[in-house]
């Protein structure tokens, strides 16, 4: 268990020696009062909650001193300029939205910490040769219209007009919400950032348990996981619980225990390599009938494209033995693919730098959540900062913590990893 230090306004000396981490938690603390909700924070796409959030954000930038704008889908962008007009340009972002119900500090860490950054340039006269954007994406958990990136998709170039009619609960269309706001499919094209950039860092909770395991604060992200997800159906024989003998069952959730097993066991042969059933269903089953029908979901994730492709092969394979052993029929539906995104070598090493600069270890590991950092994959180098959770890893959830002298930390080496970065 990691146990959150106290900032100094709480009356705590540790917050005078965390004084970036506790102003990144009090910044936090002051985004999480827009909300859907009374009883927790949801803050979802276009919601007058976001909007608050995006001004709020907004607010912020210009106190530290930034040039600011806010684009058509909502992305609030602070841009804290070089002394040449036509730099290149850094950018430093995560997204603002969050899932229903959520922590503080996915997503909104990434920005935060960005801005105290850039606080902490100005307040020692630092002038960098690139322009540094640090940019709060409007939407990445897809929780309002079902569909993530909508924010970084834009800016990356890779918004595809076609999710413009998905609707909400209410029956709102995305299109519908953004024109609200000003936003049509031509604004959102003149969106996409233009070359040169020089890269694209993000700051982000870990959302797992392998930093706070291991006793470190800070993590250096060498790929953000590509995945693949199926829905599968099996199709067996009903038959009396009491009369069948065993030897002569088609059962599907037997057959369906035995593929979780399989994919357990699969997944659990390589480092960085996770598969999950998640979902799991036996339809109109009943307490004395051999179950007929099965059907249940498969997410295979690895941040190594050739490590995925096998272990999703030898899984299929898998299934098909099962279901011939037990005499059953299986339909297999790819829902999802996504290819591994690798982290730039280049910028890994220096965050890794930066971080041993603040002596702290450096450990490398395989981001399994998707980030908006995936939208620009291929269109730059890309770098993750983790920053240890708290709660035994938890996210996603009003348990989801960081410390001070976590946050802090990821600050000073957010700042020393700028300014010792070559932009050539």
């Amino acid at each position: 268990m990691l146990t959150y230090s106290p900032c100094a306004r709480d009356g705590n000396s540790n917050g005078e020696a965390a004084k970036l981490g506790c102003r990144v938690l009090t910044l936090a603390d002051r985004l999480a009062k827009h909300s859907e909700s009374t009883d927790g924070l949801t803050c979802t796409f276009m919601t007058p909650a976001h909007r608050a959030t995006a001004a709020e954000l907004l607010v912020l930038m210009v106190e530290a001193g930034m040039m600011v704008e806010e684009d058509v889908v909502g992305n609030v962008i602070g841009r804290y300029p070089a002394a040449r007009h036509n730099a290149a340009t850094l950018i430093i972002a995560s997204h603002y939205d969050t899932v229903r119900n959520a922590g503080k500090y996915d997503g909104r860490l990434g920005i935060l910490a960005g801005i105290v950054v850039v606080e902490e340039l100005r307040r020692r006269n630092v002038s960098l040769p690139f322009h540094v954007d640090v940019v709060g994406f409007s939407e990445e958990e897809g929780v309002r219209f079902s569909t993530p990136f909508i924010g970084s998709a834009a800016m990356a170039g890779r918004f595809n007009e076609a999710v413009l009619n998905q609707r909400d609960a209410e029956g709102c269309s995305l299109g519908e919400a953004l024109r609200q706001t000003g936003g049509d499919a031509a604004s959102i094209a003149a969106i996409r950032r233009p070359s040169p950039l020089l890269g694209y860092v993000e700051v982000h909770i870990e959302q797992g348990p392998v930093l706070l395991h291991n006793g470190l604060p800070l993590g250096i992200v060498s790929a953000i996981a590509g995945l693949e997800r199926y829905h599968v159906k099996i199709r067996g024989v009903a038959g009396h619980a009491g009369t069948v003998p065993m030897s002569l069952r088609h059962d599907a959730a037997a057959a369906a225990a035995e593929i979780i097993a399989l994919v357990e066991q699969r997944c659990s042969s390589v480092p960085g390599l996770m598969g999950t059933v998640g979902q799991l269903q036996v339809p109109n089953g009943a307490i004395n009938v051999i179950p007929a029908l099965c059907e249940l979901s498969l997410d295979v994730r690895a941040g190594e494209k050739h490590a995925l492709a096998a272990a999703v092969a030898d899984i299929l394979t898998g299934i098909g033995a099962v279901a011939r052993r037990r005499g059953v029929t299986v339909e297999t539906e790819k829902l999802v693919e996504t290819a591994p995104t690798p982290c730039s070598p280049r910028l890994q090493k220096a965050l890794a730098a930066a971080v041993a600069r603040q002596g702290v270890a450096v450990r490398h590991l395989v981001s399994g959540a998707g980030h908006d950092a995936i939208m620009f994959g291929g269109l730059t180098d890309i770098g993750m900062l983790f920053v240890r959770c708290g709660n035994g890893g938890v996210s996603h959830s009003p348990l989801e913590t960081i410390t001070a002298e976590d946050a802090d930390l990821a600050v000073r080496a957010l700042f020393d990893f700028l300014i010792n970065f070559e932009s050539g």
